[in-house]
């Protein structure tokens, strides 16, 4: 496992080993370490990470408020991905439904725009994952 990032999400899930599925044939994900007893798992991709806890599972529960589906509601992560349309593919192949397909995006970044290739797909419980590929940078007509 290399170096600990400074912000590593945990996610609530129903199955762990149909979230690993997800997130290890899907996404590209690899398990760092794990805990079966406890139904957690700790994943990599590149630079980052994330922890899987079953939520059913014996481990320490933090929430707010009752876990319904769909998981995650309000937020989507963002993962730079070396083939986003491999991700389609993939995606598709084992059943998982897009919620996004596959777009070019610009994005505003002050002066410039930052271009991205991206799509957005669910995990199993929800979580929405919009996995990118940098499009590059070019200047805005419009001044800030």
């Amino acid at each position: 496992m290399s170096g600990l990032p400074q912000l590593v999400p945990e996610l609530d899930v129903s199955s762990l080993s149909a979230s690993l599925r997800f997130y290890e044939e899907v996404l590209g994900f690899a398990v760092a370490y794990s805990r079966p007893d406890e139904g957690f798992a700790y994943l990599e991709h590149g630079g980052a990470h994330l922890m899987l806890q079953r939520a059913a599972g014996p481990g320490r529960r933090f929430r707010t408020a009752a876990l319904d589906r769909p998981h995650g509601r309000g937020v989507n992560f963002q993962l730079e991905v070396t083939d986003v349309a491999a991700v389609r593919d993939r995606s598709l192949s084992l059943g998982y439904e897009l919620v996004v397909d596959l777009e070019d995006r610009w994005y505003r970044t002050g002066r410039d725009e930052s271009g991205q290739r991206q799509l957005v797909v669910a995990d199993p419980d929800g979580y929405l994952w919009r996995p990118f590929q940098r499009l590059g940078r070019r200047p805005v007509d419009t001044p800030v």
